[in-house]
């Protein structure tokens, strides 16, 4: 399953900080007026699904409250941030904030030990072999050999983890989606093989309608088109096509004013097109398709118009784009219905792996039985042991306990029957068997 909307928002947040650029706010009522320049604030960061994201987030904030790191990196160009040319700044930063980003990266080492441990446990819980190579790679965005305090090595990791990271996010996305295609076929056809033929015959015809009723739909415009932004301009907006005018636009969906589209505000824009095609009551419509082409779509913008690939496109490199001869574009955007993310063969691969997933978790289920059904074999031999023990200790304290009694009753032999039992003078208690009476001398008397 695709991951969540939140996560697919993601941006390259390090690289992004060096935007410093001056913007032109522009208001709807005075959209022909001059315009005041004012330089803007970088854009706050935006949650980049990385498994170290709020650690990324807390250095950049405290980097940005050093003044000397501020101003160099108002200077620094994309090539300087990704070469290490900044981290070396980091030598100047303030002692409180080279404090604060020591606690951080502890912070940060024993969230990474944690989870180590954790996945360790697990994997040992379900008997597979721990793979180090990859627990070691959760250490790569720092310097794990120094835990206790936060160096330019440190800060030049974080840079090249999240620069990697963040550009194989999207191919991440796809794969994912894909897998979740042919997972949904997969189980379709399934489920045909248990039908008869005539329920097969239905369901098949109910497929393909549906298939046709999802391809009949309005035309959708190419992303970033005039077309396109002239539907939001006039749809979304309320204003005249005839009127539109590219510094309005952006100041109007720039929802957090920061003088850039990051990417959420950028798919925002496509929410119209989208509509066209995707509708959450139609059963035809798969809301998870509909999230793929949002990100296809907003790919395709950032393409286009961001030319220094930093994630984000400023006011400048909108205005430039809606220059360009690609901006009056009338083709129509291919949705995913007219490009299968898969082929018939990449299908039958995936099937073989899903067979070859299922036979060997069946031969793990059946070597658990097998071990389950010996554990039980043993508790068995161990029940009977220990009942044969506990009949053996009943037996033992039987005879113990008819022993005693005998004792008590038959302390020197048997005495014969109707014999009185002896009596000690002065003592009203019988003799016990075989002892007689002696006569005790009396003084004065012989």
């Amino acid at each position: 399953m695709v991951r969540s909307k939140a996560l697919a928002h993601c941006g390259l947040v390090l690289l992004s900080l060096w935007l410093c650029i001056h913007s032109v706010p522009i208001s709807v009522e005075k959209a022909k007026d001059k315009q005041e320049v004012e330089e803007l604030e970088p854009p706050q960061s935006a949650d980049t699904g990385l498994h170290y994201d709020r650690y990324l987030r807390e250095v950049i904030e405290y980097l940005e409250k050093d003044p000397h790191f501020r101003e160099k990196l108002k200077n620094a160009n994309m090539d300087d941030i990704k070469q290490g040319k900044l981290s070396k700044e980091l030598d100047f930063v303030q002692h409180n904030f080279r404090t604060k980003l020591d606690e951080l990266k502890r912070e940060e080492m024993n969230r990474l030990r944690m989870l180590i441990k954790a996945k360790h446990d697990l994997r040992e819980g379900n008997g597979n072999t721990l793979d180090h190579q990859a627990l070691l790679k959760q250490f790569e965005h720092l310097n794990h050999m120094n835990p206790h305090t936060f160096e330019v090595d440190d800060l030049d990791r974080l840079i090249q983890s999240a620069t990697k990271d963040l550009e194989n996010y999207d191919k991440e996305r796809h794969d994912e989606f894909k897998r979740y295609e042919m997972m949904k076929e997969h189980e379709r056809r399934e489920r045909l093989k248990t039908m008869n033929e005539e329920d097969r015959k239905k369901e098949e015809q109910h497929y393909e309608e549906m298939k046709k009723k999802h391809a009949s739909h309005p035309k959708v415009n190419h992303p970033g088109s005039e077309d396109q932004l002239k539907e939001v301009w006039q749809e979304a907006d309320g204003l005249d096509p005839e009127d539109f005018d590219p510094k309005t636009f952006f100041k109007i969906h720039d929802s957090n004013g920061d003088g850039f589209f990051d990417e959420s505000e950028l798919e925002a824009l496509f929410t119209k097109e989208l509509e066209k095609v995707y509708n959450p009551k139609n059963e035809e419509d798969d809301m998870v398709e509909m999230e793929e082409e949002r990100l296809r779509m907003r790919e395709h913008v950032m393409n286009e118009v961001d030319t220094n690939k930093d994630r984000l496109v400023s006011l400048s490199e909108f205005i430039a784009a809606t220059k360009k001869e690609e901006f009056h574009e009338k083709d129509e955007w291919e949705t995913l219905d007219q490009n299968p993310v898969y082929t018939e063969e990449e299908l039958r691969e995936y099937e073989l792996q899903l067979a070859s997933e299922e036979n060997d978790i069946n031969v793990k289920a059946a070597e658990l039985q097998k071990q389950r059904e010996e554990l039980e074999r043993k508790q068995e031999e161990l029940n009977a042991q220990k009942s044969g023990l506990k009949q053996a200790m009943e037996e033992m304290e039987r005879i113990k306990s008819q022993s005693l009694k005998a004792e008590v009753k038959q302390p020197g032999g048997p005495m014969a029957e109707g014999e009185p039992a002896p009596v000690v003078p002065g003592n009203t208690q019988p003799l016990p068997p075989g002892h007689q009476q002696q006569d005790v001398p009396v003084p004065g008397h012989s």
